[in-house]
């Protein structure tokens, strides 16, 4: 689904389509597997449950898994999704995924918000998981 892309992202394509949600998804058990393969550094037990950090066109954002998003489909709020190119969803499109040492970075330099370019913040990974 991912391939490297350059040392800070991998590349997929996935179906972006909106969501009535406030947070950007995916299908429950994509999201665990791809946290597992990405984010997961193989110590002991841990969280299979924590967002993944993805980029469409400009924005960076955190997106949590859900059992009623369809495989390969980011399922984006619709507020994330004015100001695209994204017509007549679901559209196939690139996506970007944070590999883990970029995600921590961009977590330090917002201070635990990711922002878009334009510097308005899009969520709270520290309350991501409410």
């Amino acid at each position: 689904m991912f391939e490297v892309f350059s040392r800070s992202y991998y590349l997929g394509r996935l179906y972006v389509t909106p969501t009535d949600g406030e947070h950007a998804l995916m299908h429950s058990e994509q999201h665990e597997r791809i946290n597992e393969e990405v984010y997961a550094t193989g110590d002991g037990l841990e969280r299979l449950d924590t967002p993944l950090v993805m980029k469409f066109e400009s924005r960076h954002f955190p997106v949590h898994g859900a059992a009623d998003v369809p495989t390969n489909t980011l399922a984006l709020p619709q507020s994330m999704l004015e100001g695209t190119d994204v017509r007549n969803p679901p559209s196939l499109r690139e996506v970007f995924l944070a590999r883990r040492e970029r995600a921590q970075q961009l977590l330090e330099l917002a201070g635990g918000r990711l922002a878009s370019v334009d510097g308005n913040p899009i969520d709270d990974l520290r309350n991501a998981g409410t």
